[in-house]
């Protein structure tokens, strides 16, 4: 049976992009550079839901409901900035820019995850807490290397870097390869309206 690794998201702009990949620039000046693997700006997206290993064969029924769920959403806007890392700055495991999220779009990723649910992808226990993924930290971080990302990540300001107009849903594939994942479109559907 042939799978991919899969996941659904929105797109962000070129000018977006751009934006966090200054940032992305700033924050590696001042990092050592073999403790973080960052994120190309071309990779950085807004996950609504991973499916991780989908089956060839459900991809039908999986374009079907994102398509669904998607026509049940009005285009929206959400805005993009502010800087942290998950779980925390003192402990860095994921650097992220944040993003203001209307409550339309909080609508959108649940609706998606219950419908996945009950197809049988595993549901996220985590609460949707929306961010740009910029950067993950090595496992092998030292705790004065974890430390040195913390005090960066609080001495940084990121204030507003723009603004993304929601307008179409994604279903990616990811290829994962020695020199980092690629992530191809395999499907796009239009939001309501």
């Amino acid at each position: 049976m042939s799978v991919i690794r899969a996941f659904i998201a929105i797109e962000l702009t070129p000018e977006v992009q751009n934006s966090l990949e200054k940032v992305s620039r700033k924050l590696q000046a001042q990092v050592n550079a073999r403790v973080v693997r960052w994120v190309p700006p071309e990779n950085i997206h807004l996950t609504l839901k991973f499916l991780g290993d989908v089956s060839v064969k459900n991809l039908d029924v999986l374009q079907e409901l994102i398509a669904g769920e998607a026509a049940q959403h009005k285009p929206m806007e959400f805005s993009v900035g502010g800087l942290g890392a998950f779980p925390k700055t003192r402990r860095p495991r994921v650097i992220w820019v944040g993003i203001e999220a209307p409550a339309e779009l909080h609508a959108l990723q649940r609706s998606i995850e219950a419908r996945t649910t009950r197809i049988g992808y595993p549901p996220d226990n985590r609460p949707f807490s929306p961010h740009l993924t910029i950067g993950r930290v090595n496992r092998s971080a030292s705790p004065e290397d974890i430390r040195n990302i913390g005090d960066v990540l609080n001495a940084m300001p990121v204030g507003f870097l723009g603004a993304v107009r929601v307008q179409a849903v994604h279903l990616f594939k990811s290829d994962l390869r020695p020199t980092g994942a690629v992530y191809s479109k395999i499907f796009t559907t239009p939001l309501a309206g």
